[in-house]
């Protein structure tokens, strides 16, 4: 397993890579996610697009150990929280990147593991059609 400054540094560089997306307003959450794997493309990230994480349980990205979910809008917290926590809850993804249109609070950390939210509007405002 990678050190917690690793999984850390591991977040930094696809949170990094995603930091150049300008999304349209109103993008269908499938259009998120190609752009999403061009950005990670281009950073030269290797990703694997709708990972199986358990049974009944698939990651919009994984890149290496971090699971990276996509959502649309804003999120409900409480079910993204239940959501993210069942992934978490797998040896196999040592941390956590949210990329969602809208900004959501989530933990620092959930189960000791690293956890990033990467509002897109925050990024560049609202683009207006």
């Amino acid at each position: 397993m990678l050190s917690s400054g690793d999984t850390t540094k591991q977040i930094t560089l696809i949170e990094n890579a995603l930091r150049v997306l300008f999304v349209p307003a109103t993008p269908g959450e499938y259009d998120l996610h190609a752009l999403i794997s061009c950005a990670l493309e281009k950073a030269n990230l290797s990703y694997v697009h709708e990972a199986k994480i358990a049974q009944r349980c698939r990651a919009d990205f994984m890149v290496g150990n971090i699971c990276v979910e996509v959502k649309k809008s804003k999120p409900d917290r409480n079910t993204l929280l239940k959501q993210v926590t069942r992934y978490l809850s797998s040896s196999d993804v040592h941390g956590l990147l949210v990329v969602s249109q809208k900004n959501v609070s989530l933990p620092n950390t959930i189960m000791n593991k690293p956890v990033r939210v990467l509002s897109l509007d925050k990024l560049w405002g609202v683009s207006l059609p």
